[in-house]
């Protein structure tokens, strides 16, 4: 079972790291990003913590009995808010797109927000509460992405 919860997590954070790795030198760094852009360095520590807390969500869920009301679209949407992160990744960085990173991002938070609610539907509040720094650092990173769409239109 922890497997199954920590497979598509890694899934997607590969993706996603295949996309943006390569564009960090050249493209990304060629932007014009604003003061409170963090460095380099920081994004993957962050997201390493970020996609252990994700898979440990998805493993309590996964945990249930599979008749529970309520899992199979806790589940769902678990794993649609984990494609929307990578499709991220694939729209700001693989197309080199910050407009179209903003409308990911957006569907993203809405989908970060559907899978709190549905574990709160489970009485998971340790999962609602794990996904909490996801959702701060989502939110900062939304403005980040707007700031430099902005700055970089």
């Amino acid at each position: 079972m922890a497997l199954i919860a920590i497979l598509p997590v890694v899934a997607a954070s590969l993706i996603g790291s295949a996309v943006t790795v390569p564009q960090i030198p050249g493209w990304y760094a060629g932007l014009v990003k604003p003061p409170f852009n963090p460095p380099n360095w920081l994004f993957a520590p962050v997201w390493t913590v970020l996609f252990a807390l994700m898979g440990l969500a998805a493993f309590r869920v996964l945990r249930l009995p599979s008749d529970r009301s309520g899992r199979a679209q806790t589940l769902l949407a678990y794993h649609v808010q984990l494609a929307l992160n990578m499709l991220w990744s694939c729209v700001f960085f693989g197309l080199n797109s910050p407009a179209g990173g903003l409308v990911v991002i957006a569907l993203l938070l809405a989908a970060m927000i559907w899978t709190m609610r549905c574990f709160a539907g489970l009485g998971d509040r340790l999962s609602v509460g794990l996904f909490v720094p996801y959702l701060a650092w989502v939110s900062f990173a939304t403005l980040l992405n707007a700031s430099i769409w902005w700055l970089n239109r």
